[in-house]
């Protein structure tokens, strides 16, 4: 299998302007693929664009449908960072396209697009009822995990004051720690609807899409390499390959096999990202072998503390009725913090996740 470090120039192009740029362009590249077996499902989802467009997720299975292994690319787990992961996976079918990449023996590669479109199409992490889908793969028939440090920060985090919030969570850091105050505001709560990382009530459109193509696909009886594309998190410009499996799990052995000393785990503190409630990583897990394993691939951009401010004042517009105008002018400040209007970042994104890609597939075949 050639690897992708000898493949022509990356080209930028392949980021979208928009959501609905992003979905056209991946059907027709997938009508552009008749000499590769192809099934495409297309999921309805809730709501629609700002344009009045109707939202869909659509899910690309390219190769064999019988294979034994199978590698699945996610992007768009949190809508606004849809754009690296459409850039991504168009990207990956263009190399398909060119005959600069051949799917490898007894291999199909998964590729959903757009698991939150509403937050997609309206530049929000979140989809219309607030829910982070990475937040939601909990137990909704048990009682729902507490976040004690959320409750306390909560009226702090909703000042308009902002030094009066960067007070309160300087404090509260100093109390318990950088890790503690990371955790209270983005480990996930699931008792406020209208703020950050609201985990639901009930399965949402993302998480039934996704339990749906393990069923349909008999992902369970497959070896696989799930890559989750993320971006906002981390040094600006890497691909920081995260894994949630528990650290002593052959998950995690399977993850440094193929992708090296690269993996970083937040159960170990060895990552940018601190430990997580109800991440759709562990119904992964859930369904996977010992020769499976998912990452996260998250692009940097810029910091943690800018990073909480933009989604921060995102949730403060959105829970204020008639704040359209607002709302908009913030939607660029998120889109900025999530895709930088950068062509070397967006090269580096290109070519970090040819590099992971290419190191999934060969640990695959492996």
């Amino acid at each position: 299998m050639s690897s992708y470090l000898t493949y022509p120039p990356i080209n930028t192009d392949v980021f979208p302007n928009n959501y609905v740029m992003a979905r056209q362009r991946l059907l027709v590249l997938a009508e552009l693929m008749a000499f590769v077996e192809i099934q495409h499902k297309v999921y309805p989802c809730p709501g629609k664009a700002p344009d009045g467009e109707l939202l869909y997720t659509d899910t690309l299975w390219l190769g064999n449908k019988n294979a034994s292994r199978v590698l699945v690319l996610l992007a768009g787990t949190h809508g606004v960072e849809g754009f690296v992961g459409s850039a991504v996976e168009l990207d990956h079918i263009g190399l398909i396209i060119n005959g600069q990449l051949a799917i490898p023996t007894d291999t199909a590669v998964l590729l959903v697009h757009a698991l939150t479109p509403w937050g997609y199409a309206w530049l929000r992490r979140c989809d219309e009822d607030g829910v982070d889908l990475n937040r939601n793969a909990v137990d909704f028939f048990k009682p729902l995990p507490e976040n004690s440090g959320y409750e306390s920060l909560r009226s702090a985090l909703f000042s308009k004051d902002k030094t009066q919030r960067q007070a309160a969570l300087s404090e509260f850091e100093s109390q318990h720690g950088r890790s503690a105050l990371e955790i209270a505001i983005s480990g996930g709560q699931y008792s406020d609807p209208a703020g950050p990382f609201f985990g639901g009530k009930s399965p949402s459109h993302g998480r039934l899409v996704t339990e749906d193509l393990m069923q349909q696909y008999t992902l369970h009886e497959r070896d696989l390499a799930v890559i989750d594309l993320h971006s906002g998190l981390g040094p600006y410009g890497y691909g920081e390959i995260i894994c949630d499996h528990p650290s002593d799990s052959t998950g995690v052995r399977v993850a440094h096999d193929w992708y090296g000393d690269s993996v970083t785990l937040p159960a170990l503190g060895t990552s940018s990202s601190v430990p997580k409630i109800g991440l759709m990583d562990y119904a992964w897990h859930g369904i996977m072998n010992g020769r499976s394993c998912h990452v996260t691939l998250e692009f940097g951009t810029y910091s943690t503390d800018q990073l909480f401010g933009v989604l921060l004042k995102d949730h403060q517009l959105w829970a204020q009725p008639d704040n359209n105008s607002a709302r908009m002018e913030h939607s660029k400040h998120m889109r900025q913090h999530f895709c930088p209007d950068n062509e070397a970042w967006k090269a580096l994104v290109l070519f970090r996740a040819r590099q992971v890609i290419s190191q999934a597939l060969q640990g695959l075949s492996a």
